[in-house]
């Protein structure tokens, strides 16, 4: 298997580099490139990869100015330190998301779904697409979180959780019955753990389940403003910057 890696930070790739050939002894590390421009001429000039490795913010702008100037056929492995492209990334041959710092595992899981891929289009005549994406989209995400109430601890299904928020620098779950628990994770952490098809995070204080968002309205300054199904301490805003991302997540189910 062929592989470039496309990452601006030199030890980042060497780092993805060393974990791709300890995991796959028969791949080539065929090309490394730091920025938008030589990525294009060498996938121009070059033959294309089995697969690409691709950080989002490369040294002159986003990767996905390269898609606009160069036709790539092969599955891309997007990793980045950043959650909001996930959506834009599995638009553009997108096989897996990988944040940043990224494990041994998380590469190998990266490989494992491009595997699938492969045996998918190997044993199906004619493709059933609607399936191939429902299995290899957007990662599914934690089933449960564990945590603790009344010195007792107990687990919450993920799917019975409307909404996280923080509030006086503590993270809090609260559930479609209205139960709440504290958490002791931010909602940067949330936000990785848990399935970005179903939840969304809508400003720094709150991510919300697609389930529990009952309707939106246009807000002052182009905002928007979300009411969920349960009330919530707060005014849900999404600025104006985000509310495209918003309003796309909402209508691609």
């Amino acid at each position: 298997m062929n592989i470039i890696i496309i990452e601006d930070e030199l030890r980042t790739a060497q780092s993805l580099e060393n974990t791709i050939l300890g995991l796959r002894a028969n791949a080539t590390i065929t090309g490394k490139y730091q920025s938008v421009d030589r990525s294009v001429q060498a996938l121009q000039e070059g033959s294309q990869p089995d697969l690409i490795f691709m950080d989002i913010q490369l040294a002159d702008g986003l990767c996905f100015e390269i898609f606009k100037a160069v036709k790539i056929s092969c599955p891309v492995i997007f990793c980045t330190a950043f959650d909001e492209y996930s959506l834009e990334a599995f638009k553009r041959n997108g096989v897996d998301y990988v944040l940043k710092p990224f494990s041994k595992e998380d590469i190998r899981e990266a490989l494992r779904k491009v595997d699938e891929l492969k045996n998918f289009f190997q044993q199906k005549t004619v493709p059933d697409l609607s399936d191939l994406l429902a299995r290899l989209g957007a990662p599914a995400g934690k089933t449960s979180f564990l945590v603790f109430k009344n010195q007792k601890y107990t687990t919450v299904q993920t799917e019975n959780i409307a909404y996280f928020y923080v509030a006086n620098e503590a993270t809090h779950i609260v559930c479609f019955d209205r139960q709440a628990f504290s958490i002791n994770q931010s909602l940067d952490q949330l936000t990785s753990s848990v399935s970005s098809k179903q939840f969304f995070r809508l400003n720094r204080q709150y991510i919300v389940n697609f389930r529990a968002i009952k309707e939106v309205e246009h807000y002052f300054l182009r905002k928007l403003l979300v009411k969920l199904v349960i009330e919530t301490p707060d005014k849900l805003l999404v600025n104006k910057e985000k509310s495209h991302s918003f309003l796309s997540w909402m209508e691609e189910r």
